[in-house]
């Protein structure tokens, strides 16, 4: 019974907080990636212990507070598996698409102003290998607000695991 009114209230703050166009569009299975906020795009998650935060733009969840952590790009995508933020299971590390969608370039460093992040590091892991070599996967610049795929999978860099939608699941 615990379990149901937790489910209830998340999906009661979710009609809160969400715009109509962009619950309509959660709710029918299509991302809000077409939605554009100025003000008021993520909402730090009460029933995830303030631990995690919604970015409206997406409907992605995000860790509020990253792990100070380096990994190699195996055991970021382990770390994010195993992850429990604000008790909740389901983290995955971010496809660099979502990892870009956080950037903002016209500031630096290159996240939306007054978003509620912190803990952060100037760069982080995606999930996505690099195409023409499998050794390599993208990486997130957050202070420069741009993409580079010069890591090595065995490079040490930091993981922002994610909640929500599918992603991919890394090749190694």
């Amino acid at each position: 019974m615990k379990r149901l009114s937790t489910i209830v209230g998340i999906a009661i703050a979710l009609a809160v907080s969400l715009p109509a166009a962009a619950w309509a569009a959660a709710a029918s299975g299509f991302p809000t990636w077409s939605q554009h906020f100025t003000k008021g795009r993520f909402t730090v998650l009460p029933l995830f212990n303030n631990e995690a935060v919604l970015d409206k733009e997406t409907g992605l969840v995000w860790e509020q507070s990253p792990d100070s952590t380096s990994f190699a790009w195996a055991a970021a995508i382990a770390h994010c598996y195993q992850q429990d933020v604000g008790g909740r299971k389901g983290w995955r590390l971010p496809t660099v698409e979502e990892l870009a969608s956080l950037l903002d370039t016209t500031v630096s460093p290159g996240l939306p102003a007054g978003h509620p992040f912190s803990n952060l590091f100037s760069s982080y892991w995606s999930a996505t290998t690099l195409a023409s070599d499998q050794t390599h996967a993208w990486i997130v610049v957050v202070n420069g607000g741009s993409l580079n795929s010069a890591n090595a999978k065995t490079a040490l860099t930091q993981a922002w695991c994610v909640r929500g939608s599918q992603g991919i699941d890394g090749v190694q």
